[in-house]
């Protein structure tokens, strides 16, 4: 989920005092509205058209443009899949399906998804922008942020009765984008052995979810858990490699040490911890000024150690 202001409202309710009533006390970013079909070009439909329907539930989504963030959206219903190639003659045959978060009721596009699958493309691994479906919200803009500000502080608050916060369709498009992904490996030069996953917030919950629930065969080979909550799983005996980074001043999920890599570790799967010192929630690429703007050279040299560049051997 990116710092916008939607989300400090949402934390304004549930935090104050030490670097969080700070980040709450920043002025929040003021959306603009976009293009209701906001260009995608390359964008692939996860599913086939339903009826004919596939132009006009596209039409359900509202794009805006954030300060400092670029493009978000809501209200998705069709889901899709945009690839990122490298250059010719550059990819090493790792693919990386690229989850933005959100709250499950916005995606940010460009923070968390085109411009971080960019970095991967540049570094030979070709990687692919997910769209996945999302709770509604209404179609004003201030309306919908009280709405989504709401809805996180309920789920932060917790308590008995309190609704989760979560979209089962977003694992099950999440599952689609990965088997189309090794169905046309050939096509798009990968690998189907070195296909991961890697989100960011509910993005990185998304791929959480596959990784728990999807048959072996259908999980992503690795996958990149960016400022996703902390808190222990059960793991699976055969689960993919896991690479954990937040900021542990991060204000969404406050810092309770780390007890799903102690899971991952206890497990005996393959797993690395990248906590910074500072960075917020939702630092993306890396707030400018903080060590978070290592996490795309630290996840590729992760990607080498374990063996899915191609070149290098698994250490």
């Amino acid at each position: 989920m990116a710092r916008t202001g939607w989300m400090l409202a949402a934390l304004a309710m549930v935090q104050t005092g030490g670097a969080a009533a700070q980040a709450v006390k920043a002025k929040p970013a003021v959306a603009s509205p976009a293009p209701a079909s906001m260009a995608e070009p390359g964008a692939i439909p996860l599913y086939p058209p339903a009826r004919g329907k596939q132009g006009k539930a596209a039409e359900t989504e509202i794009w805006n443009i954030n300060p400092g963030e670029g493009r978000s959206v809501r209200n998705v219903t069709v889901p899709t899949l945009t690839p990122v190639l490298p250059e010719a003659g550059k990819a090493n045959g790792a693919a990386v399906i690229v989850a933005p978060g959100g709250g499950f009721m916005m995606l940010s596009m460009d923070h968390e998804g085109y411009k971080v699958a960019r970095q991967l493309a540049d570094r030979g691994i070709a990687a692919f922008v997910l769209k996945y479906r999302l709770i509604p919200t209404p179609a004003d803009q201030k309306e919908a942020m009280r709405e989504m500000a709401a809805r996180i502080g309920a789920a932060v608050r917790g308590g008995p009765g309190a609704a989760k916060l979560e979209k089962p369709e977003a694992t099950a498009d999440a599952i689609a984008a990965l088997r189309m992904v090794r169905t046309d490996a050939a096509k798009w030069g990968v690998d189907p052995a070195r296909i991961g996953m890697i989100g960011f917030s509910a993005g990185a919950m998304t791929a959480l979810n596959v990784v728990l629930q999807a048959p072996a065969a259908e999980r992503p080979a690795f996958f990149g858990y960016i400022y996703g909550p902390q808190t222990a799983v059960a793991v699976p005996a055969d689960a993919p490699p896991m690479f954990n980074a937040i900021a542990m001043d991060d204000q969404l999920f406050p810092t309770m040490g780390f007890p799903i890599a102690e899971a991952w570790h206890k497990a005996k799967r393959p797993v690395e911890i990248h906590a910074y010192q500072k960075g917020y929630h939702g630092f993306g690429l890396g707030r400018p000024g903080t060590t978070t703007t290592l996490l795309m050279d630290e996840f590729h040299a992760w990607m080498a150690m374990q063996g899915f560049l191609g070149s290098q051997t698994k250490k």
